[in-house]
């Protein structure tokens, strides 16, 4: 069988160490997975609640159209209905946008380590990625501008960036936005939008009314639970989402999702929780990295980059041995570092000591 060209040789995502395959190989009776920037406190009550109550409805299709989630997340962005696009996850999304724009005749830009679908997906399409290295962890908008020509279609900005856990601010977007040709796509990528605290973060939503090249994509995978649920959603101007639909595939959300994200959408004091518990798990981070002196980014998401001076996949799988599955820098654009996401205060203390022994033996 004869498949496109770009996809030979091109690696598959790689998800983290299932738990259970690391229990296995080194004989572990518990294992703590800090890899995938899951939520260490689960997912809201309401949210479970809905599941159970919609299972006598397994064998009927999902709504197509997301009708309900759909209004929910209008009423709270403020925006029209008309204005989103559901996918089975954000990375859906970002998989629609490039189906939709890319070809091999255009060019994407994003930065450089940052997160890798942009890239996948537009080789899959056969398009030119363009990528700018970040600049002290930050993207280089100044650089990405420079890249940008009458062939350019979709330019990607991952606000908070992974894996850096860096942001770019509202006055440095605003700026460059205004910059964007207004036939070339701007995407805002906020997974990690829920756990922000820096004022000068962009509040996007209201920059829709001013830019129909803008798209903001969230997620329900992170701050509210639902990773294996697999919905987020893209927000932009309604006549481009209409263009864009037929690249969707259909029933492309479930049933479960739907309910689960309606319901937790309605309990923001678990994501105020998270969020505040989430600040205090990076505290302990940046006091071991400062007792240690160890490089990092302060992080605006559920996770944090250090650089530990020593190859990457040594320190990967030192820990992975102890029970801690991470993320390697190596494969993340940082090859001295480890991007560990942020688990409770018990897990925290537990891969903290763990580290410090590695930098002391």
């Amino acid at each position: 069988m004869k498949v496109k060209q770009q996809l030979i040789g091109l690696p598959p995502y790689k998800p983290g160490k299932p738990i259970e395959e690391v229990k296995k190989q080194f004989g572990l009776a518990e294992v703590i997975k800090l890899a995938s920037n899951e939520n260490p406190f689960g997912c809201s009550k309401f949210a479970k609640q809905a599941i159970s109550e919609a299972l006598d409805n397994l064998a009927i299709y999902p709504d197509g159209y997301a009708a309900t989630i759909r209004t929910d997340v209008a009423n709270v962005l403020k925006v029209k209905e008309d204005q989103l696009i559901f996918g089975n996850g954000s990375d859906e999304i970002i998989q629609i946008l490039c189906r939709a724009l890319l070809s091999p005749e255009t060019n994407t830009v994003c930065a450089v380590p940052s997160f890798p679908q942009y890239k996948h997906n537009a080789v899959i399409e056969g398009a030119e990625v363009r990528e700018v290295t970040l600049i002290n962890g930050v993207h280089d908008l100044e650089g990405m501008l420079a890249q940008i020509d009458e062939n350019t279609r979709i330019v990607w900005v991952c606000n908070p960036n992974n894996p850096s856990g860096t942001y770019v601010s509202a006055e440095k977007f605003k700026e460059f936005i205004a910059r964007v040709p207004k036939d070339v796509l701007v995407v805002s990528d906020e997974a990690y939008y829920e756990y922000v605290v820096a004022e000068d973060y962009p509040e996007t939503i209201p920059l829709l009314k001013e830019y129909e090249n803008l798209m903001v994509l969230r997620t329900f995978s992170k701050a509210y639970g639902l990773a294996s649920l697999r919905i987020g959603y893209g927000v932009g101007n309604p006549q481009f989402i209409e263009k864009i639909e037929p690249a969707r595939e259909p029933f492309n959300t479930s049933l479960l999702a739907q309910v689960a994200a309606s319901a937790a959408l309605g309990d923001q004091q678990f994501i105020s929780s998270c969020k505040s518990q989430n600040r205090e798990g990076l505290e302990q981070f940046y006091s071991f990295c400062n007792e240690y002196k160890l490089d990092y980014y302060p992080s605006q998401g559920n996770f944090i980059l250090i650089d530990l001076k020593k190859p990457g996949n040594d320190s990967f799988n030192y820990l992975l041995a102890r029970g801690f599955i991470v993320r390697s820098g190596e494969a993340l654009g940082f090859p001295t570092s480890l991007r560990i996401t942020v688990g409770n205060a018990r897990q925290n203390d537990a891969i903290i000591e763990e580290l410090k022994n590695f930098l002391n033996s």
